[in-house]
């Protein structure tokens, strides 16, 4: 059945139904089999569209409608389907996301109860930490290294901006935990830093301002990361890089990733922040059930080694912070709250 409209062409019940939804052609009706997908890599992500690196070719993609709610994040091996010539104005679909082998996590603070993917599939987690202008965070690094050993992800330090401090302290705290490291200068060898990232999916981590983007720009020449300046009055850098992205490396893939002011580990139990302080989780074997390993914890072992000596006060410190903080009660916390 079809009507006509002033006398122009005719209307099929199809085109009635698309202009009535403000639509300006008819959806098809023949829509690709998800047995017929194909499997791609998730490059970036920009407001609902997804990079995909599929067989070789760059296609962007959207999600199909019976994914739900479900995030997809850099690193998701997905199934695709549709256009997948990766030429302009072209659009394929995301049908399915395969199973993980790994997530990096993070929250806003350590009470927010929302969960923050930041990539999938890693292996390994680099975390890029300035040795001047931003100061040294050993908080932060910290915070880092929970995360990386609750997602399964070795750790590796990157000290930036060594042609500004000496890295001797900060290589101290870290070296006997066996926390692999590169120092690194702006116009520095990178052949070290290359072999460790060699055949790897690495995602860079780190606050705003300490070099994470233009390391990256280093590493793969040609990729032009949006990289900022440290503020002269409060320390801190800008946030400059918006989005993660992921490009091909050496055999692998390294992931740039926004910088951040907070990593909060409110999705973390509490004993599994202390497994991420292996030099003093063996200690803690000793303490009574339910411990909170803080200065006023009864025959608490840490606090007992701590006193005599056997444990590295910086590191019982941070320990506590991180344990206190899920609680929204420290000094560290209402520093945040300050911040401009």
């Amino acid at each position: 059945m079809s009507r006509t409209r002033g006398g122009g062409r005719h209307l099929d019940e199809d085109d009635i139904r698309v202009r009535a939804r403000g639509g300006s052609r008819p959806r098809t009706r023949t829509r690709p089999k998800h047995e017929n997908a194909v499997e791609g890599l998730v490059t970036a992500v920009d407001r609902g569209r997804y990079r995909c690196l599929v067989e070789g070719t760059r296609v962007v993609a959207m999600k199909a409608r019976e994914l739900g709610r479900g995030s997809i994040v850099v690193g998701d091996r997905v199934d695709v389907v549709g256009d997948l010539s990766g030429l302009p104005d072209t659009l394929a679909r995301i049908v399915r996301v395969r199973d993980r082998s790994s997530v990096l996590r993070r929250t806003a603070d350590d009470t927010d109860p929302v969960e923050r993917i930041i990539v999938a599939n890693a292996d390994q987690l680099a975390i890029v930490c300035a040795l001047a202008d931003p100061a040294p965070q050993p908080r932060f690094v910290d915070r880092c290294l929970v995360a990386a050993y609750d997602a399964g992800l070795s750790p590796l330090l990157c000290l930036t901006k060594a042609d500004l401090a000496d890295p001797g302290e900060l290589v101290q705290a870290y070296e006997p935990l066996g926390v692999p490291y590169e120092v690194l200068s702006p116009e520095g060898d990178l052949t070290g830093l290359k072999a460790r990232l060699a055949g790897r999916t690495t995602v860079l981590v780190g606050s705003s301002g300490v070099g994470k983007s233009t390391l990256f720009n280093r590493l793969i020449p040609g990729t032009d990361r949006a990289v900022g300046h440290v503020n002269a009055v409060t320390g801190r850098g800008r946030h400059t890089s918006t989005s993660a992205v992921a490009l091909p490396f050496e055999g692998g893939w390294l992931i740039d990733t926004p910088g951040v002011r907070s990593f909060g580990l409110a999705h973390i139990a509490p004993e599994d922040i202390v497994e991420g302080f292996p030099d003093l989780a063996d200690l803690a074997l000793d303490c009574p059930a339910g411990c909170t390993h803080q200065e006023d914890a009864e025959d608490c072992a840490v606090g007992a080694a701590l006193e005599r000596g056997e444990a590295d006060p910086a590191r019982v410190a941070s320990l506590r912070r991180l344990l206190a903080s899920r609680e929204g009660d420290t000094e560290e916390e209402r520093e945040r709250e300050r911040e401009p």
